[in-house]
């Protein structure tokens, strides 16, 4: 994986660096804890410049949190709560929690979106209760904008810095994203097996 990011990078450009961040958003594995600090690495060879790199990085990122709010936006509340009333354990929660997570992201969304946006792992998903909250829609990309351009910015020049030992980025961030994405996964399976979340299904 890392040696095609490299090459792709190389390769394709600036529109390779928002090809590569929009999909991070969409697929988690495509890490952008890899992508970016290649990009800055070549911003430092001198083979993209740094400005370029940002710019295309970030608006890939926001393209990709763009995508996953529209489609929470277009799914909506309504149909969500009809299938945890009816699926409720295989979501692990139930219809009265959803509601509290609901008012409580409706009273939190700026802070929630911004910080989610530095968050591994986190950053890929948390446009959907944005848009299922059916949060204004520019608040949202104003709010993704600010926390997509922090973590693009640490990235690329953590890369762009480091030069040819760009790799220990990759190194140390990497882990951090695993860890994250396995403590949701373990939260999830514990939830599953107590049976949190069960409800009985109406017919």
């Amino acid at each position: 994986m890392f040696d095609f990011l490299r090459e792709f990078v190389e390769t394709s450009g600036y529109l390779g660096i928002f090809l590569l961040m929009f999909a991070e958003n969409l697929f988690p594995p495509i890490p952008s804890e890899a992508i970016m600090p290649i990009a800055g690495f070549n911003a430092a060879d001198g083979k993209l410049s740094l400005a370029g790199v940002l710019i295309s990085g970030t608006l890939g990122a926001l393209a990709g949190a763009y995508f996953w709010y529209v489609i929470g936006r277009v799914f909506g509340y309504e149909r969500l709560r009809w299938l945890v009333e009816r699926y409720g354990f295989i979501f692990t929660v139930t219809p009265e929690e959803l509601d509290r997570a609901r008012a409580l992201f409706e009273r939190h969304a700026r802070k929630a979106v911004f910080f989610g946006r530095l968050i591994p792992a986190i950053r890929s998903v948390i446009s959907i209760p944005a848009g299922v909250a059916a949060m204004p829609q520019l608040s949202f990309l104003f709010w993704s904008l600010i926390g997509t351009v922090i973590w693009t910015c640490f990235l690329t020049f953590a890369g762009y810095i480091l030069h040819a030992q760009f790799e220990l980025v990759v190194g140390w961030v990497n882990p951090v994203s695993n860890a994250v994405a396995i403590a949701v996964v373990l939260l999830y399976l514990y939830r599953l097996v107590t049976g949190r979340g069960r409800t009985a299904r109406k017919s």
